[in-house]
């Protein structure tokens, strides 16, 4: 289905004052008729007064960014865009299978009606659903909530991503899909699982996240963006057939699952730990090396292996340790 947008001029003023005209036409031709005995200009007056209402049918109005599409006895027209009064065939008929359905920004699609109340004298309450069957054109944001997937290596984690979206082929988003919202919150997380199961949650060694076959340093917590966009691609190619574009997407909520977290906490810390402990290590045996061999330039004392053994390991002790040493002072010989 493609979209055919109707070159109609915005008329519906026009034909507006024309239509409350000819009520009042048909109004002061009845009296006069009635009291004038003409039968066939009372019946034509009247005729017009019970079925005039019908052309008010056809007025429709538009805001900026809203769009309607019309059918014609189950054929589809065209598309209504633009901002104006217009006046169409009074008998189309507009659709919009999503018009009762809302995108939270802080949950997964609801479905609601829209219900007006009314209070009567009796003190019950009357409803009345209301629904509008205009296409919105601006850019919305869908803002699913958090899943919890298995990223590569098994680990459950908790994702969350923010879409923004917008219609722009209302034939395919009216008539592709049975409600092209609810299809675009589930599209959405199918993607989303499709994409997170590719990588680990951090950097983790012989895992490909690209496909060409080499392990890579991608992983969700450090390749945000990277996986951003490809959740991005993964989502408009499969909206592209509800006629809709995708703008953006962005991650906004990350972490382990809950059952996992406190585990993972500890094996960040340890790991953290091990590097610094590695970073230490490697900085004392640098400064133990450039020691013994300033003093071996200088002359300044001569040690046997045993000695240097000993001054290598008290030198590591002290700059490898936790706590300040306490000093001791040696007042005996070298020997």
């Amino acid at each position: 289905m493609t979209e055919k947008v109707l070159n109609n001029r915005e008329n519906g003023m026009a034909v507006l004052l024309i239509l409350i005209s000819l009520y009042i036409l048909a109004t002061v031709g009845a009296v006069f008729a009635a009291a004038a005995g003409l039968g066939i200009l009372l019946i034509i007056c009247i005729a017009y007064l019970c079925l005039g209402w019908i052309g008010f049918l056809g007025l429709k109005v538009l805001k900026p960014q809203e769009a309607l599409v019309l059918t014609l006895f189950g054929e589809y027209t065209g598309t209504l865009k633009g901002e104006g009064f217009y006046f169409v065939n009074p008998f189309s008929v507009s659709l919009n299978p999503a018009a009762k359905t809302q995108l939270s920004q802080s949950g997964d699609v609801k479905t609601q009606n829209t219900l007006l109340t009314a209070f009567t004298s009796g003190g019950t309450n009357a409803t009345i659903e209301t629904s509008n069957k205009k296409i919105s054109l601006k850019v919305m944001t869908l803002n699913n909530a958090k899943q919890k997937i298995n990223d590569v290596l098994g680990n459950p984690v908790e994702i969350g991503i923010a879409v923004t979206w917008r219609v722009v082929d209302t034939a395919k988003a009216v008539f592709n899909v049975d409600n092209y919202k609810e299809y675009l919150s589930l599209m959405c997380d199918t993607a989303l699982r499709d994409i997170v199961r590719i990588y680990p949650y951090d950097v983790s060694s012989n895992v490909d996240t690209t496909g060409d076959g080499k392990a890579d340093d991608g992983s969700l917590r450090g390749s945000s963006t990277i996986v951003a966009e490809r959740i991005k691609n993964e989502i408009q190619s499969r909206v592209e057939n509800a006629g809709i574009e995708i703008i953006e997407a962005r991650i906004t909520y990350l972490a382990y699952a809950p059952e996992i977290a406190a585990v993972m906490l500890q094996r960040q810390q340890a790991s953290a730990i091990i590097d610094a402990r590695k970073m230490i290590v490697d900085g004392a045996v640098g400064m133990v090396e450039m020691a013994l061999e300033r003093l071996q330039e200088n002359n300044t004392v001569e040690l046997d292996d045993e000695r240097k053994a000993a001054m290598v390991s008290n030198l590591l002790v002290v700059l490898c340790g936790n706590h300040d040493a306490q000093p001791v002072v040696n007042s005996g010989t070298l020997y």
